[in-house]
């Protein structure tokens, strides 16, 4: 094959695995099982995993009222507030950090609406439907943006570590540094060999061929005198 040829052999590979695997942006989100919940927290485990979510930390703890009060500081001042913190920290509750693509509005979209009552007629399919009994004890809480789903799990989890989100443009530019060359120089050499098993045989020239990969000198270590 020539090598104008393998160069649009592994250009169209690669076209065709961006098509099939579209990139995919890991968010987190926190989310809480709250007290009148924390019987069903195993079955709503369960439903998390099945959703696509993984845990990445998970606790089982009680707050106390001032910790409420901190937790929830930007509903200070309504009417309910009293009844939220008295309620929040009635009992354990379970706190996880949840992640996979779009986390925070998928989380949202399962979880539905605040108010559990309404929610039955409205989204009869989602938790707070299903757990909920009230407005108050609504059985689940979901961080309502990026900012606000750091604030919370750094509340939460002190010593977890939030990686700033880069932007589209930082992404493209590692992308095409220090993935594309290589893994063109991949599918170029995958065209060569035409292997049996081209999946596994690119995966293993990969690793052999990460240029991140530490290079270990065989030669003599030779000492100063």
């Amino acid at each position: 094959m020539k090598k104008s040829e393998c160069y649009r052999c592994s250009c169209s590979m690669q076209g065709r695995m961006d098509q099939t695997y579209p990139r995919i942006y890991v968010e987190r989100t926190l989310a809480l099982i709250k007290p009148d919940a924390i019987h069903k927290a195993k079955e709503i485990e369960d439903i998390i995993l099945k959703a696509g979510f993984i845990i990445l930390q998970k606790r089982k703890l009680q707050l106390s009222p001032e910790q409420c009060s901190d937790f929830y500081a930007d509903q200070y001042g309504k009417l309910f507030f009293p009844s939220l913190t008295a309620f929040m920290s009635s009992c354990p509750i379970v706190v996880m950090i949840l992640a996979r693509d779009n986390a925070i509005a998928h989380w949202k979209s399962i979880i539905g609406p605040v108010n559990s009552i309404k929610t039955r007629e409205t989204h009869p399919g989602c938790l707070r439907a299903k757990y909920g009994t009230s407005d108050l004890k609504n059985a689940l809480h979901g961080s309502e943006s990026f900012h606000a789903a750091e604030r919370e799990i750094k509340f939460m989890f002190p010593n977890s570590v939030i990686e700033p989100f880069p932007s589209r443009e930082a992404t493209e530019e590692y992308l095409s540094r220090s993935v594309n060359p290589t893994l063109l120089h991949g599918l170029t050499e995958l065209c060569k060999n035409k292997p049996l098993n081209p999946c596994i045989w690119l995966a293993d020239w990969l690793i052999n061929n990460n240029p991140n990969k530490p290079q270990i000198c065989d030669g003599a270590i030779v000492e100063a005198e």
